[in-house]
């Protein structure tokens, strides 16, 4: 184990891909699910009541550990500028663009989320994995029960059918196109997933 993932694995957090930055590498950072949750919970950001918690923790944790890497750490949040979260995972060889245009990951599925990343020399691990929707039935093309990703991501229709009655499932247990995919069901938990679609809403 390498000494970021060390330092990652009591928080809840791994390696999602590396990428080459120069004579730096990115290693883009994500949720260890479902073991990440119950450690943000009973962190001080998640009971405080103070807007933003999740991104608040994820920037104290990952500042202290670029810290110890005498390294940098970088957010998809605080912009703008963005930092361009997209263009560096697909530079992993972890990550493509999946049918309904959400980053897909090799074990992660489309329950891929960054918490930010680390800039520091070392030198990148590139993936070498299968791109997974080559070899997948696509449900999470058909799942979504408003048609959403039929033509491009409709986000009003979204967040419109997850506030409404009818939107409950996916409320209280995450996006249904999502949970098509089959790579990494189960990994996140309910109440993860109903966090997230709050701070969506």
């Amino acid at each position: 184990m390498d000494k970021i993932d060390r330092l990652l694995a009591p928080v809840g957090l791994r390696t999602l891909g590396d990428c080459p930055d120069g004579d730096h590498t990115i290693s883009l950072i994500g949720p260890d699910e479902p073991m990440f949750w119950s450690i943000f919970r009973g962190s001080p950001e998640y009971r405080d009541g103070a807007p933003d918690p999740l991104d608040r923790w994820s920037a104290r944790v990952l500042t202290a550990i670029a810290e110890d890497l005498n390294a940098e750490a970088l957010f998809p949040f605080g912009g703008p500028p963005y930092a361009p979260f997209f263009t560096w995972a697909k530079q992993t060889g972890r990550f493509w663009a999946s049918p309904i245009d959400f980053l897909v990951h090799d074990e992660a599925g489309l329950f891929v989320s960054f918490r930010g990343a680390i800039r520091w020399r070392t030198p990148p691990r590139l993936g070498t994995a299968q791109q997974p929707c080559l070899t997948c039935a696509q449900p999470c093309a058909t799942a979504c029960p408003v048609g959403a990703f039929d033509d491009g991501y409709d986000v009003a229709a979204c967040k419109s059918h997850i506030a409404s009655d009818a939107g409950i499932d996916c409320r209280s247990r995450g996006c249904l196109a999502r949970r098509a995919c089959p790579v990494g069901q189960g990994t996140r938990l309910p109440a993860q997933a109903a966090f997230h679609m709050e701070a969506f809403l």
